[in-house]
């Protein structure tokens, strides 16, 4: 049974008044960090002597309870239980939610009447639906609140809960109260209806046919016109003229391999069944209009409606390609994803992970040295061969090293350009006199495509570069901000760089993030084979030579 299911759970209602959030040991800062290192190898050799032994460094945890509604944060002795320090996050966001919490704001929809009547409607079993808790993120709106918004989906005997949503349900849930706030129910029943061949939908109303060579038809579509009260002419016939397939081989055996599907075998006649129509109502969650009113002193007036589409798909096979033939009767013709079953759509994601690097190469005094080639940090530059009689060539490259003097020298995007991403230590050298160093070898040049301005981005906005070199800082690790659920944007790694602190012969922290834009594939459902991305450190004369040889 799934663990976010319909199924019972104890859990003691002091969860609700007091939760242990969050714990993370309670470092020294790095400049103790270091000298404790130090004095480890001074006692040991004073030890041997017999002269002293250091006092041992107390261990202590940070600690983040939520209690009354507020977010507390101590700092405990582990050694003694004291608490050494407490106070009241009173700044934007909320700490990581706990499991507990998840669990029991799981359970709710099943012990709210509006919901389990929302099933009913659908005539799924309740017994195999399953709600998952997501975080709400932030629109702008003033938060006053922790939330979750529960998305549910219908398991139907299969072991992936997430195959099949259940779409127009939406509950968002107060977590400190563990209760539901709000509850939107969009389904509406199947909103259409057939007669014959003939089908109404909205305002709408057409005939579906089907022939052998085109498949499906829609003929004699009209739409209602509320003004004259009658029905008006949109459209008199309409379905898929011909396909083109040329194979790019020229080879004899592919050459003529350049197919027009419909009138060489006929996309009716290579149907999976004599007869297929399948027709389905589906909400977007799109808005399909909205207006709102800011004249009136002091009130606004605002209403909408959302998207709605009819879909009817007939589905062809011809000689091992499948073709899924689908009239759309919409405002617009946007695709959000890919359709990779029955009702279902993979919609287009991204993954960005944020790789958080405290790089100490050969001692904390490092540099970033960067290649690109329009910018002055290391490039390879082509250049042109002006005394002809001392070389046939007419150019070469060279490479061109600059050292990033503060945190904005060192952000950036990686592009199709050559680029070397180095942290050295400008303190040593190898023996022929390089500066010792590591290697950052990106993976795929990605950056999140969303606008500056658009919410996720704002609190995202470490995505936007690839690549950042900050100074270090015990409180700076976490590159979305320590508290990021529901968080503005007001913190995180885009917001302390803002500093443009010195980075050079620094102790520095890089940070790299690796992305992926998903645009689904039906050989991603109903379970996704991997997709690997990722990133390399590698020495840069960080040896005197291969040590793999010695």
């Amino acid at each position: 049974m799934s663990l976010f299911g319909h199924n019972s759970m104890t859990v003691p209602l002091f969860v609700l008044a007091f939760s242990l959030q969050y714990r993370l040991s309670s470092e020294p800062d790095v400049s103790r960090r270091r000298s404790r290192r130090t004095g480890q190898e001074q006692c040991l050799s004073l030890a041997i002597f017999g002269e002293t032994e250091q006092k041992a460094v107390s261990r202590r945890a940070k600690v983040v309870v939520r209690a009354g509604g507020e977010t507390r944060e101590l700092v405990v002795d582990l050694a003694t239980s004291l608490i050494i320090s407490e106070h009241v996050y009173t700044g934007h966001g909320y700490p990581p939610f706990t499991f507990i919490e998840f669990v029991l704001a799981s359970r709710l929809p099943f012990q709210y009447p509006k919901f389990m009547k929302s099933i009913a409607s659908r005539d799924l079993n309740v017994f195999e639906v399953s709600c998952v808790p997501l975080t709400v993120g932030w629109y702008g709106e003033t938060v006053t609140r922790r939330a979750l918004r529960l998305t549910c989906y219908y398991r139907g005997g299969s072991v992936n809960v997430y195959s099949r949503p259940i779409e127009g349900i939406s509950l968002f849930v107060d977590v400190d109260s563990m209760r539901i706030t709000n509850y939107i129910d969009r389904f509406r029943g199947k909103g259409f209806e057939i007669e014959g061949n003939n089908v109404k939908w909205e305002n709408w109303k057409f005939h579906v046919g089907f022939n052998a060579r085109a498949g499906t038809v829609i003929s004699t579509a009209s739409i209602f016109d509320p003004n004259t009260k009658k029905y008006r002419w949109v459209l008199y016939r309409g379905h898929v003229s011909e396909t083109f397939v040329p194979y790019m081989d020229p080879e004899n055996e592919w050459y003529f391999r350049t197919f027009m599907d419909i009138g060489e075998f006929g996309f009716g006649r290579s149907a999976s069944r004599s007869i297929v129509r399948k027709m389905r109502n589906t909400w977007t969650g799109d808005i399909g209009w909205r207006h709102a009113e800011i004249n009136n002193p002091g009130t606004v007036i605002s209403s909408g409606q959302p998207e709605r589409s009819l879909v009817v798909r007939m589905v062809a096979t011809d000689y091992g390609s499948s073709y899924t033939n689908k009239q759309q009767i919409t405002a617009d013709a946007d695709v959000y994803g890919t359709l990779v079953a029955d009702n279902t759509v993979a919609v287009n994601h991204d993954h960005f992970l944020t790789y958080y690097l405290d790089l100490d190469v050969d001692g904390n005094g490092n540099s970033f040295v960067r290649a690109k080639q329009k910018e002055k940090i290391i490039s390879v530059k082509t250049a042109r061969v002006t005394d002809f009689k001392a070389s046939p060539r007419k150019s070469y490259w060279r490479v061109v090293k600059e050292t990033a003097k503060t945190e904005a020298d060192a952000r950036f995007r990686l592009g199709l350009q050559q680029a070397d991403l180095l942290i050295v230590n400008p303190n040593k050298e190898t023996k022929l006199g390089n500066q010792v160093g590591y290697r950052l070898i990106p993976g795929e040049p990605l950056t999140s495509l969303l606008t500056d301005d658009d919410y996720p981005q704002i609190r995202a906005a470490y995505t936007k570069y690839q690549v950042w070199v900050t100074a270090y800082n015990k409180s700076e690790r976490w590159a979305g901000g320590f508290y990021a659920d529901r968080s503005l944007g007001d913190d995180g790694l885009a917001i302390w760089s803002k500093r443009n602190r010195v980075i050079e012969n620094k102790d520095i922290v890089v940070w790299y993030t690796v992305g992926i834009h998903h645009s689904p594939y039906q050989e991603d459902f109903p379970v996704m084979p991997s997709v690997h991305s990722g990133f390399q450190l590698r020495p840069a004369n960080f040896f005197e030579s291969n040590p793999t040889l010695l």
